[in-house]
């Protein structure tokens, strides 16, 4: 690399040494820790990938009844928390914009521990989204049960009623499933924050300020709306065709660093499968228009490997188990945080400021021209 060389966002730029997770893009494999993402979603817990995240292990049965309880400690907001959550709620802000908002006070009136600020924040997230959307709804926001556990409390948090086991499991796979992913735009974000020895609650508000673009958190929300058209066409076929003979582009297909299928897309299309066998016939569907949508990109960009990125089951799978498509990036930031902590705290235990350089083009010496006579 020299010294006028740029590369335009960062692209194939490596910055940093990582253990937390690889991505074979060509193969369309991810590991997670070492584990492969199928093996892990399909077995972890939620919590025992905390675990595996922050201690680079899997915890023994004391050690994961330790950690969750930490986390169960940990769910209730702090008053300043919980008052700008309500107050951007009752405002109208939108769910990230909220999200960012309670990140951003979750740990304000807790000493300064990165350890323990990543657990708070863990823990909290879950809160801070429910509490927003009761309170969005007209509804009294609930204080979280210490008898369930981190995907359970957050689904009871929202509806009020203690969830399925199938409604568990199929979220457990999903936070799982989306906990790591390289070096994003958010999880770079993440670690240039924290490189300056910020706060930990700093460097995760702004990791959740980099999923909000549409460039990165993607549009799980549309991904379900564009299914449930397609599923209400007479002809599901011509609407793909039409769609994409009008240049639009088909939400839930292709992603930036695979090319091949999205590792992520497998697990979570076998949850969808699990969670909706014998119960309902949208899971059907879906795989119905992903078989069509693949073969019709095919034969529009050949020259592509479009198929289904992790968006397109994660709608499937997150409207089956309840969450509201308006908090589906919110749920992805639920799970995602503990990547960002756990990359927080691999950036600081041998830290250097990351601090890239441009390449400058604009002028140099120009005439400085007093006001008046501009």
């Amino acid at each position: 690399m020299t010294d006028d060389e740029v590369y335009e966002g960062l692209a194939d730029v490596t910055v940093t040494e990582t253990r937390l997770s690889d991505i074979d893009g060509e193969a369309g494999q991810l590991w997670i820790a070492g584990y492969p993402v199928g093996k892990l979603a399909a077995n972890a817990t939620y919590p025992e990938t905390v675990h595996l995240l922050l201690y680079d292990r899997l915890p023994d049965a004391e050690e994961l009844e330790s950690l969750e309880d930490r986390l169960c400690s940990y769910r209730t907001l702090p008053e300043p928390c919980k008052d700008a959550v309500v107050a951007a709620a009752q405002r109208g802000a939108g769910p990230m914009a909220a999200l960012r908002m309670g990140a951003a006070t979750a740990t304000a009136v807790e000493p300064n521990d990165p350890e323990a600020d990543a657990l708070r924040l863990i823990a909290r997230l879950p809160t801070i989204t429910a509490t927003y959307w009761r309170v969005l709804s007209g509804e009294e926001p609930l204080e979280p049960r210490l008898d369930l556990g981190h995907a359970a409390n957050y689904l009871y948090m929202l509806t009020g009623e203690e969830p399925t086991d199938a409604q568990v499991e199929g979220l457990e796979t999903y936070l799982t499933a989306v906990v790591d992913h390289g070096l994003n735009a958010s999880t770079f974000t993440a670690r240039t924050i924290v490189s300056t020895e910020s706060e930990l609650v700093s460097a995760i508000t702004g990791a959740i300020g980099a999923l909000r673009g549409d460039l990165h958190g993607g549009a799980p929300d549309l991904v379900l709306e564009m299914l449930e058209d397609l599923e209400a066409a007479p002809d599901p076929r011509a609407d793909l065709e039409a769609r994409l003979a009008a240049g639009e582009r088909l939400m839930g297909f292709g992603h930036r660093v695979y090319g091949a299928r999205d590792p992520r897309a497998a697990v979570l299309e076998d949850a969808a499968a699990a969670f909706y066998e014998g119960e309902d016939d949208f899971f059907a569907a879906a795989k119905e228009i992903e078989d069509i949508a693949t073969e019709l990109l095919a034969e529009h960009r050949p020259d592509l490997d479009l198929e289904t990125n992790v968006e397109f089951y994660t709608a499937v799978l997150l409207s089956g188990v309840g969450i509201p498509p308006e908090l589906f990036t919110p749920t992805f930031a639920i799970s995602r945080v503990a990547g960002w902590s756990a990359h927080c705290l691999e950036q600081l235990e041998d830290n250097r400021l990351i601090r890239p350089r441009s390449a400058f083009v604009g002028e140099h010496d120009r005439e400085w021209t007093p006001v008046e006579e501009r």
